[in-house]
């Protein structure tokens, strides 16, 4: 399984969360402490995405290589400062192609989104599913897997208007109907806020005054790191959060 993380706050380095903290996510792309089946050791890749500024859209880096062998990421992201950000490390699925554009974050304008677990039986039991989006989303997938799905599916929500935390709560429920035993850690970040879904597999939180984490582990041992219970959403941003559990009146737990 994956490990992945995302940042709001005052302009750090990217390297300073994805790189440089006692258990970043460089450290847990090795060393992962709650992975819950699924692999220890995320070597398939990886990619951040970061904003360039408070109005535009957002930048991303992509590599098949695991992340401790890209020596020209960590030289980028030692330079390049940001108020928000969005990270994922890649441990593939068998059977999903190991490229660049299967890797998290996936990308819309200011939208910057994630996938931590898998799809069970996949791709059969998602057909229904895919079936709703429209026919281009589907012919211009980043890659045949199920996060890039998953991916489409809450784009193609976004899109329409709906609140971020909805279309999360929305997906996964439809996906843990039509795919029973999938794991569905999402997580979506627009730079100003974070919303993410804890289902069947590890999340945690820190919520500061002026900075919010979400992340697949602590990334350090400082307080206030708060487990997000399974099956329950987060909604962030500086200062305040909201967990709350659509997930589980939803008719699938």
């Amino acid at each position: 399984m994956c490990r992945h993380l995302a940042y709001v706050g005052p302009p750090v380095t990217v390297s300073s969360t994805v790189l440089d903290a006692p258990h970043s996510l460089l450290h847990q792309s090795y060393a992962p402490t709650d992975m819950r089946g699924g692999g220890t050791v995320n070597v398939d890749g990886f990619g951040v995405g970061w904003y360039p500024g408070p109005n535009g859209d957002a930048l991303r880096y992509r590599s098949v290589a695991p992340i401790w062998a890209d020596d020209s990421f960590a030289a980028l992201a030692r330079a390049t400062r940001t108020t928000a950000l969005l990270g994922a490390v890649r441990s593939a699925t068998t059977g999903m192609p190991v490229t660049p554009s299967a890797n998290a974050p996936f990308v819309d304008g200011r939208w910057l989104f994630s996938h931590n677990g898998l799809v069970a039986g996949w791709p059969d039991t998602v057909v229904d599913l895919a079936g709703e989006l429209p026919v281009r989303d589907l012919l211009t997938l980043d890659a045949p897997t199920d996060a890039a799905l998953l991916w489409a599916l809450v784009r193609h929500r976004l899109r329409s208007g709906a609140d971020p935390a909805d279309v999360l709560a929305g997906v996964v429920a439809a996906v843990a109907a039509a795919a029973p035993g999938s794991r569905l850690n999402l997580l979506l970040t627009d730079g100003v806020g974070i919303w993410a879904t804890a289902w069947d597999h590890a999340l945690s939180l820190r919520v500061t005054e002026d900075s919010v984490t979400v992340a697949s582990e602590p990334t350090d041992e400082l307080a206030p790191w708060i487990e997000v219970p399974d099956g329950h959403l987060v909604e962030a941003r500086p200062g305040l959060h909201r967990l709350h559990s659509p997930l589980t009146t939803a008719g699938v737990r």
